[in-house]
């Protein structure tokens, strides 16, 4: 079975295109609430966790940019993304103003969308707790101001490489960090050499969090890593 990358809020009135995008979304392994209208948006908004917004920009009761600003008034974070047909320089500004991260014009292509998804999403991912130095990791607590990593009885100073690696680890715990992503965030360039030294921090990083066995980080096959914990 496929993991469920992220849980995204669709609100699209056209229940052709509302279909056709929840399908879509689903079978690229995207958990997907569609509804019809603005007001249905926003009760599903505070009842539940999502991580990207689709919002089409006329709806009826209640339209995609008053939807996108209570939305912000509740989330300052979460992604937004306009679906519209309207292309007026003006509608653009105003999603933009009101905090949208992209603004797709309709037709689009289903490929295009996917696209513009997954890069707002890694990035973010890449971003989100980056203000946070401190986490506890099973038994281990991880400070990444100081660059430590301290266990019961152990002490590890960190370097920097491995620190921001932990960082990035500790910012998806439980999901997937995509290889290329830690690549390009940590060593700027993702060439050969460049992978094979993340592959040895790694390493380091697993032998360093061996005396928990609760915690592992994992090779996820063609995609990346993942710091799993086993709370159970």
């Amino acid at each position: 079975m496929n993991e469920i990358k992220s849980r995204i809020l669709l609100a699209e009135d056209d229940e052709n295109l509302g279909s056709l995008l929840q399908e879509y979304l689903i079978a690229k392994n995207y958990e997907t609430d569609w509804v019809t209208n603005g007001e249905k948006a926003f009760r599903h908004f505070e009842q539940f966790h999502y991580d990207l917004c689709l919002l089409d920009v006329m709806m009826p009761v209640k339209d995609g940019f008053t939807l996108a600003s209570e939305i912000r008034m509740m989330n300052s974070d979460i992604p937004i993304i306009f679906l519209t047909a309207k292309s007026m320089k003006e509608d653009v500004l105003e999603g933009f103003s009101l905090g949208a991260d992209d603004y797709i014009t309709k037709p689009f292509s289903m490929e295009e969308l996917l696209f513009r998804i997954e890069a707002i999403l890694r990035r973010t991912k890449g971003i989100r707790g980056g203000d946070k130095e401190n986490w506890e990791i099973g038994s281990f607590t991880f400070d990444a101001k100081k660059q430590m990593l301290k266990g019961t009885g152990t002490e590890q100073k960190l370097t920097t490489k491995e620190s921001e690696l932990l960082k990035l680890l500790c910012n998806n715990i439980n999901q997937v960090l995509e290889r290329n992503f830690a690549l390009k965030a940590i060593w700027i360039d993702d060439n050969y050499f460049n992978a094979r030294s993340m592959d040895v921090y790694i390493t380091k990083l697993r032998k360093y969090l061996k005396p928990d066995p609760n915690v592992q980080i994992i090779n996820v096959h063609g995609k990346g890593y993942k710091l799993v914990l086993d709370e159970s």
